[in-house]
């Protein structure tokens, strides 16, 4: 990845020259928001690198807010926002105003840049792809956007959800069909290094996903959509993941360009500031445990809680303190210190003898492995495909292969070996796996509630996927944590994210179009177009 670094420098010189726009009168015929000799392989690299390498980002739309909507995540006073339901503009906002003049600024133009030049074809259709991934994390948390006005310098008016998912279809099934392995080699691609085999079998994963959106919404659609992704071709092992290996740096903020997005952005936020590490929730705990899921002992660890600890340098009281009280998560809605406030016991650690291990350290967390700066993002999975295809199956009937319960014991079985991809991640024994999916089979009337909770476990770490599944599955059932702690500022957990304020101001004619559909207010507690009860 290092020799990205200069590239990536120049991408961000480029970000703000196409965000911004000329004030003296040149040329006619160039467009002023274009620089007119950037190269669209450093745009990629770029957008690519950004979706999970900043921390701004990731942070406020991740850590802050979808993983404890989705009740992955407690117990941090900056999990607050998504776990006890307080309405933060800015929060919310953040995605829209650095990914607008940033990612999607640099990959619309990356797109237009390579559009029917012969010799970058598989470029141009790559960053089609990336182009409709990142505009479908912005839609789906959203809902209407400007998409197909986006970019273009202008007061952009509002694409409804339902337009932009159809673009989707057909940009991906075009890629697709124009992706051909022996034309042009895609530099800068940091997902598959140009592989055009593993960039087909993402575009139509990525259908999948997307297709399955539709279930309630549009159920003859989302078969259709569902049936076209898999007989073109998804992910069928682990080997076809997309995801981004980064390096072992702990991000800031912002660092002179703002260039500093190698390191795992989403593992940065658990110890950004010296901060109390999030802690599992007691839901997600009692999924595991009550399951005998033989993941939990491996994602789920005590280490003592000090203000210096980094994923390097935790110390594990896992050994010690399981035979104490097994693994104690915390309520959804509660913070580290809130009740029940766990008195401090005695434990004997290996290198530093006999120790008192306060409330802090007996709230199980996230095992250091998982949230390492340099852990790979997972941006979609072996696991994930085959859980939707199960899902399909049962939904549509058997035209996707093989049976429901086969695509869900694959699911499984991808989900516990993905841990591997992880450095210093274990690699799980087929015994483990077949024997929790032998007790864990598929039950009759409750298939689609048991595939979107193994969903549920697979997409951690991927807060935004995973509220986003939950709400077009309704399922884990999560209750609502209302005034758990403090007086929540919603009575359920919030379906979408508002418009940020400068959208509001700078772009209100447009942005008025959109309220009818929300119900006349721009409220996190309406529904995107495709979440329907």
């Amino acid at each position: 990845m290092k020799r990205f670094i200069y590239k990536l420098s120049v991408a961000a010189v480029a970000s703000l020259l196409l965000a911004s726009s000329c004030k003296k009168f040149g040329d006619t015929n160039v467009d002023p928001t274009r620089s007119s000799n950037m190269d669209p392989s450093i745009q990629l690299t770029n957008t690519q690198l950004r979706f999970s390498g900043d921390l701004n980002t990731n942070e406020r739309v991740s850590f802050m807010m979808t993983m404890p909507l989705v009740q992955h995540i407690t117990g941090s006073y900056s999990n607050r926002w998504g776990s006890t339901y307080f309405n933060n503009p800015n929060f919310m906002g953040v995605l829209w105003e650095e990914a607008y003049p940033n990612d999607l600024v640099n990959i619309i133009d990356a797109v237009k840049r390579t559009d029917g030049v012969e010799n970058k074809t598989n470029l141009n259709a790559v960053c089609r792809i990336v182009k409709v991934y990142s505009f479908a994390r912005m839609t789906d948390l959203y809902g209407d956007i400007p998409y197909s006005e986006a970019g273009l310098g202008i007061k952009a008016k509002f694409d409804t959800q339902e337009a932009i998912y159809d673009s989707f279809f057909a940009e991906l099934t075009a890629a697709t069909a124009q992706l051909d392995a022996g034309k042009d080699v895609v530099a800068g691609d940091i997902f598959y290094n140009g592989d055009i085999t593993l960039w087909k079998k993402f575009a139509n994963s990525l259908h999948l996903r997307l297709a399955m959106r539709l279930v309630k919404v549009n159920p003859a659609k989302a078969q259709a959509e569902a049936q076209k992704a898999y007989n073109a071709g998804v992910f069928t092992s682990n080997s076809d993941i997309c995801k981004t290996n980064h390096e072992d740096i702990q991000n800031p903020y912002e660092e002179v360009g703002r260039g500093n997005i190698k390191g795992n952005a989403v593992s940065a936020s658990f110890f950004n500031g010296g901060a109390t590490p999030s802690r599992f929730t007691t839901p997600f705990i009692a999924q595991l445990r009550d399951t005998n899921d033989p993941r939990l002992k491996y994602i789920a660890r005590y280490y003592i809680d000090e203000s210096s600890a980094t994923p390097q340098n935790r110390t594990d009281i896992t050994d010690q303190l399981v035979p104490l009280a097994g693994y104690v998560g915390i309520a959804p809605g509660s913070y580290i210190w809130d009740e029940p406030y766990l008195p401090a016991v005695s434990i004997t650690v290996p290198g530093k003898g006999v120790i008192s291990a306060s409330n802090n350290d007996q709230k199980v967390q996230l095992a250091s492995f998982l949230i390492r700066f340099n852990a790979p993002f997972l941006h979609q999975t072996y696991s994930e495909v085959e859980l939707l295809l199960a899902e399909a199956t049962v939904r549509f009937g058997a035209s996707f292969g093989e049976s429901a319960a086969s695509h869900y014991a694959k699911g499984i079985e991808a989900a516990c070996l993905q841990l591997s991809l992880f450095p210093g991640g274990p690699t799980m024994t087929s015994a483990e796996m077949n024997n929790f999916i032998t007790q864990n089979a598929l039950l009759p009337g409750r298939e689609i509630e048991l595939i979107n909770k193994q969903l549920w476990i697979t997409l951690l770490l991927n807060g935004p996927e995973a509220y986003a599944n939950w709400r077009r599955s309704g399922f884990p059932a999560l209750v609502p944590a209302v005034g758990v702690s403090e007086t929540s500022e919603s009575l359920t957990i919030p379906r979408r994210f508002e418009y940020p304020f400068s959208e509001q101001e700078q772009n209100r004619e447009n942005y008025l179009t959109v309220l009818p559909a929300l119900g006349g207010t721009d409220s996190w507690n309406g529904r995107v177009w495709w979440d329907k009860l």
